[in-house]
């Protein structure tokens, strides 16, 4: 006997599939996976809907979670993968007592060590050296291994550049090969000096022999050649007859100050000194006036008498002249600003403290001259 033929379903109009009442989810208690539980019901479909994946699972067994995979041993404890500490991806452990290590910031190079990129009076190589420290050329800055500092060959020449007033600086491989631009320097390298320096007493008696009333110019902390050439030009052009420059955190007379001054140092004297307060004691005893430059605090320009003899100190823009300098002299003087600007740039504040210098000693002469 055959069995009762299934009534067809009726297809609703939008989507194909058979209308009929639909269920209420909420009461069929949770929901199965089609993939592993047998056929998937349609919320909308009289009769249940066979997908061809997922025929035949009604009669498969039900897969077991993987975290009921592995059987525990008893009486042993698991560790996982990492054993029985897990990684810590958020650093070491710190115990609460001890406070977190501060971060070191990496200090950036000084720029009076720093080599300018069109400075080229590099000599490298240990006959090059031994040949430049044997002559009579003027040497800024020697740089050396440790190791080759002592040695016979080269103890004695340092000792003597050492006391010509040149700085020896004991550094690694790598500031060697930054300083000769991965040169063979064989450890050792020096900076010959683009100007020949004078003592400071010979700078002094070549001033007083030129006039009666020198100006000497006092470049502190100039670490910029630009403006150190720029003041050296200034300074040349109103009748300055000698520049003087500290050794450490400074500029020395470069090939660039020597480009920058066009041609005003070989009419002005230069003179590197080691200690600045020594050079400023020393000049007071050859009757010389001390007049520092200051952006705020000090006497304005305009009321100040600028006779005899007279040093004039300059400082950098940022920092300007330092407080032991600052006392060592006899007038602080500042330029008065109507504007918003704070302060000048060194080279530009120089060029005007010594045009008024310079105007004061002329009127000076000639009112001097109309008298006699």
């Amino acid at each position: 006997m055959n069995p009762p033929r299934r009534p067809k379903p009726k297809f609703s109009r939008r989507d194909g599939r058979p209308e009929g009442p639909r269920r209420d989810s909420s009461s069929e208690g949770p929901r199965r996976d089609s993939r592993s539980e047998g056929p998937r019901r349609d919320s909308g479909s009289e009769g249940p809907r066979r997908d061809s994946r997922s025929e035949g699972s009604a009669d498969r067994p039900r897969l077991a979670p993987k975290s009921e995979g592995k059987p525990k041993l008893s009486g042993k404890k698991s560790v996982g993968k990492y054993g029985d500490r897990a990684p810590n991806f958020d650093g070491p452990r710190r115990s609460p007592s001890t406070p977190p290590r501060p971060r070191v910031e990496s200090q950036p190079r000084p720029e009076a060590e720093a080599i300018e990129e069109e400075e080229r009076d590099i000599v490298y190589g240990r006959h090059a050296v031994r040949a430049v420290l044997e002559g009579d050329r003027d040497i800024h800055r020697v740089w050396v291994l440790p190791r080759l500092r002592y040695t016979p060959d080269f103890l004695q020449l340092l000792e003597s550049a050492k006391a010509a007033g040149a700085v020896i600086d004991e550094v690694e491989m790598r500031r060697l090969d930054y300083v000769t631009e991965g040169g063979r320097h064989q450890g050792i390298a020096v900076q010959v000096a683009a100007h020949n320096y004078l003592e400071l007493d010979e700078a002094i008696d070549r001033a007083f022999a030129a006039t009666p009333n020198p100006i000497f110019v006092i470049a502190e902390g100039i670490t910029d050649p630009q403006n150190l050439g720029a003041i050296a030009r200034s300074a040349e052009a109103f009748g300055a007859r000698c520049l003087i420059l500290p050794q450490r955190r400074a500029s020395g007379i470069t090939s660039t100050v020597v480009k920058v001054a066009a041609g005003a140092l070989a009419h002005l004297d230069a003179v590197r000194v080691v200690n600045l307060s020594r050079t400023l004691e020393r000049l007071k005893e050859r009757n010389f006036w001390i007049y520092g430059t200051v952006a705020n605090g000090g006497t304005a320009i305009d009321r100040v008498r600028f006779e005899g003899p007279i040093a004039l100190v300059v400082g950098s823009e940022g920092e300007g002249i330092s407080l032991g300098v600052q006392r060592a002299c006899d007038v602080l003087v500042t330029i008065p600003l109507p504007g918003r600007t704070e302060s000048l740039n060194a080279s530009v504040a120089s060029g005007i403290f010594l045009y008024e210098i310079f105007r004061q000693h002329r009127i000076n002469a000639v009112s001097s001259t109309v008298l006699s």
